[in-house]
């Protein structure tokens, strides 16, 4: 995975950067002596601002193409970089074009159609393909460095480096190394100087920093290929490099979360969500543009432990939803330039209009996606629906256990795990969605499956099952023998929602909610015997639950098989497409009912 230094250096040279020696730090400058004619009166200053998106999914346009309309939200949210590049446009007039710098952090070509559809249907790894659109808007709009984000890696190692290459600017990624010589395997940092009359120039470094659980997520694809050390000691061991090669702002693009934890347990020895432990561990900081946790914050103040000096933070929201703004102060005292002051805020995309030039660029990649996902990929022999399916075991659950068992047993095919039996978990997630009879389009698909999760194998025991089972029937509401039943208040006992209520395909068991939590299943079988508590089992599961999410037993630590970067509304998809026809007798199975002191419910 070597680092592609000749095209590092070209596009450091044309945007300024001038030579850049990547993995070795210049030798450290002697103390700059006080400048001749100082005026400590007047001393000159510089106002920098540098703008920062994030985690923007492939969302070029005001559009979801789930929906096959414009997109909207209740909170009134509009998305796209044909927002930002308005935006952009507009900080730039005002500040000077020559004194903004304009950066991302991060998952920029995995999460939509239009990113699945050139990576997949039209890939831009063929030869003679397109051009990434994520690639054409950003280089239009005229970024200046990115972040890699762990999506990145979703597609695989060709198609990173093929995106890489279509990009007018780095991809940065100081903890992305090679397996073998640990170097960078992406350019460490970018260095861009820039023009103050009468001054010497303000010579400003953004280091780019990824997240480590690449290893875990990606693992099919970085194994052996690429290490990503933590955060933390990469940013200690660049950032020195950086000032000693003469930076007078550092800025880190940080593609980690700020909240400190990790959602791998400790399946890796690194913090996932560490952008505010570097600035708080490393000195010499003065901004970090912070991704990867899909949470809004226009400006958190981390005080540096060695320094006291304050670090500013600042995450837009994702999907080019926002825009960050740092407005970063310098003066020029006798030993150089120095940063008076750093101040972050956001800008909201729903405040202006989509920038023709963009629209118009990607508007034909634009029409064939939405085709795409219009597009028949199969026939409904009948109505599937969600309206049930949190009480009663629903066909078009089963659909998507079906799919899980399905990928799972592919993928451990030829391993030493290929004679256990695989059984899966689904959660109902909607309950308005529905496949019609007659036309299965992709679109009518995705809104089966609304997350972007993806699948996990873990390995689990029979006692494990049962306990998991348990936890997961404790959504209902106890209800007495002889009680009405309102199914309106039969779930979601104690706020649970529904997406943390799970099927189990592949055994057969009763739930008794006239029972206590804890003492609800009963008559837990495997191929028709009492389930034995010491038999194994491969479980296919969300690597939401499989991280902990819903906070289900024996899960998050169960040893883990497999895992893939693929959503599972992408494998639904593939499925149907493959059958051609959706068929309850094809996925549909009778695993599970609720029953009253052994009475059925329904």
């Amino acid at each position: 995975m070597p680092l592609n230094r000749r095209k590092f250096l070209k596009k450091s040279a044309a945007t300024g950067a001038g030579a850049v020696v990547v993995g070795a730090a210049a030798a450290p400058a002697a103390e700059a002596a006080p400048e001749r004619g100082h005026d400590r009166r007047h001393p000159k200053r510089y106002s920098l601002t540098v703008m920062g998106t994030t985690d923007l999914h492939g969302h070029v346009f005001n559009w979801d193409y789930f929906k096959d309309a414009e997109y909207s939200d209740q909170a009134g949210n509009s998305m796209g970089l044909a927002r930002i590049s308005t935006l952009v446009e507009r900080v730039r007039k005002e500040k000077g074009r020559r004194n903004t710098l304009l950066l991302d952090a991060g998952d920029t070509i995995q999460g939509t159609p239009l990113t699945y559809y050139f990576a997949k249907v039209d890939p831009i790894t063929a030869k003679g393909g397109p051009v990434h659109p994520m690639a054409q808007a950003m280089n239009a709009i005229g970024y200046d460095a990115a972040a890699l984000g762990n999506h990145e890696f979703n597609y695989g190692i060709e198609t990173l480096r093929k995106f890489e290459d279509q990009l007018d600017f780095p991809l940065l990624g100081a903890n992305a190394v090679d397996a073998k010589t640990l170097r960078p395997a992406f350019p460490p940092y970018f260095i861009k100087k820039f023009h103050v009359p009468g001054a010497p120039p303000v010579k400003v470094a953004v280091l780019g920093l990824t997240n480590p659980g690449i290893a875990i997520w990606d693992k099919a694809y970085v194994q052996g290929k690429l290490k990503f050390p933590g955060l933390e000691e990469q940013a200690a061991k660049w950032v020195p490099k950086l000032k000693a090669m003469g930076a007078d702002v550092v800025v880190v693009s940080a593609h980690s979360g700020s909240s400190g934890t990790s959602s791998y347990g400790d399946q890796l020895p690194y913090v996932e969500n560490a952008a505010a432990n570097v600035a708080r561990q490393v000195p010499g900081i003065d901004a970090i543009l912070v991704g990867h946790a899909h949470v809004e914050i226009p400006e958190l103040k981390v005080t540096n432990e060695a320094t006291g000096k304050t670090v500013i933070l600042s995450e837009p929201l994702c999907y080019a939803e926002r825009l960050t703004l740092f407005d970063i102060e310098l003066v020029r005292g006798k030993c150089g330039w120095e940063v008076e002051s750093v101040a972050a805020s956001l800008l909201n995309s729903n405040s202006v209009a989509d920038d023709p030039r963009i629209t118009r660029l990607l508007k034909d990649e634009h029409a064939k996606v939405v085709a795409y996902v219009n597009q028949v990929v199969g026939t409904a022999t009948a109505t599937l629906t969600t309206a049930e399916a949190r009480y009663k075991d629903a066909p078009i659950v089963d659909l998507i256990t079906k799919v899980q068992e399905d990928v799972v047993e592919a993928a451990l095919a030829g391993t030493e795990y290929a004679a256990l039996p695989v059984i899966a978990q689904a959660s109902p997630f909607s309950r308005t969605s529905e496949i019609p009879a007659g036309d299965v389009t992709i679109r009518g698909l995705s809104g089966l499956y609304v997350y972007d999760n993806t699948l996990v194998a873990k390995l689990m025991t029979g006692a494990q099952v049962r306990a998991y089972l348990e936890y997961s029937a404790e959504y209902f509401v106890q209800t007495a023998a002889d009680a009405a039943v309102d199914v309106e208040k039969l779930t979601n006992a104690n706020g649970r929602p529904d997406y943390n209520y799970d099927y189990v395909s592949g055994l057969q068991y009763d739930i008794d909610i006239a029972q206590p939590a804890g003492s609800r299943i009963r008559n837990l079988t495997y191929k028709g015997a009492a389930l034995d508590d010491a038999q194994q089992f491969v479980l296919a599961v969300n690597n939401y639950r499989a991280n902990g999410g819903g906070a289900f037993p024996h899960v998050a630590t169960a040893k883990e098989l497999w895992a893939e970067s693929t959503e599972i509304r992408t494998r639904i998809a593939e499925w149907v497409t493959a059958k051609g026809v959706l068929d309850p007798k094809d996925f549909a199975s009778a695993d599970w009912k609720l029953t009253r002191n052994g009475t059925p419910v329904f």
